[in-house]
């Protein structure tokens, strides 16, 4: 799980693919990572050059229709959208789904063909869950202090992070709108209601700011219920 190794400097990932380069060095890395353009999103130049990604939506293409021979060949399906996530597992989980739809919807005489119609209704179905319409139906500071824990765990590169962090954050997302900032009481209750609401794991202590949260829910989830904000 190359993705797990990234740090801030990314010396652990760059010191791992520069054993390979040395004289007479007879060691071959394989890295596997669940997000297929790793390289090009978090990765320096320096860490990226070192790589071979073989990973490319024509292979997720034919892997997918490796899965789903049986499937592919009764329904008489073709796939005519591009990659669709950045996660490879997500992505042939809404096409698997969405030639299901395509299949219910091929017996009441329309096309086989799985179209973005097809693939639109897939991805509702698999963000519709009730975190999704918490976030959606949040507050506006409880939306921005969500997106605020997003740019967080970006720029630190883990998923963790104190709610101190969160609120810098949080500050420069409010004066970026041209809003009023909240104070630190206002940003704790934010952080509780969405706690309570298990949108966030929150530790439980009496150090306030200090306090280290979580998401609860995927980081793809919440991008998708704000994608509209």
């Amino acid at each position: 799980q190359l993705d797990l190794l990234w740090t801030r400097k990314q010396n652990v990932m760059y010191n791992l693919f520069d054993w390979p380069t040395q004289k007479h060095s007879k060691l071959i890395i394989l890295a596997i990572a669940n997000t297929m353009d790793l390289p090009e999103r978090i990765m320096m130049n320096r860490v990226a050059s070192r790589l071979v990604c073989p990973s490319s939506y024509v292979m997720l293409r034919n892997e997918e229709y490796r899965l789903n021979t049986e499937m592919l060949n009764m329904c008489d399906v073709y796939f005519q959208v591009a990659a669709l996530s950045g996660d490879a597992r997500r992505c042939l989980d809404i096409c698997r789904r969405a030639t299901e739809i395509c299949e219910f919807a091929s017996q009441k005489n329309t096309s086989g063909i799985v179209r973005m119609a097809h693939i639109t209704e897939a991805i509702d179905e698999m963000f519709s869950s009730p975190y999704i319409n918490a976030i959606r139906s949040a507050s506006l500071h409880e939306q921005i202090f969500l997106k605020a824990i997003l740019a967080e765990f970006r720029r630190a590169g883990v998923e963790e992070a104190t709610v101190q962090q969160v609120y810098h954050q949080h500050v420069a997302l409010c004066r970026i709108e041209g809003m009023q900032s909240p104070t630190v009481s206002e940003i704790m209750a934010v952080c509780s209601r969405l706690g309570a609401c298990r949108l966030l794991l929150v530790e439980s202590s009496n150090k306030y700011l200090h306090m280290r949260v979580r998401l609860n829910i995927s980081q793809d989830d919440v991008m998708y219920a704000l994608k509209d904000e």
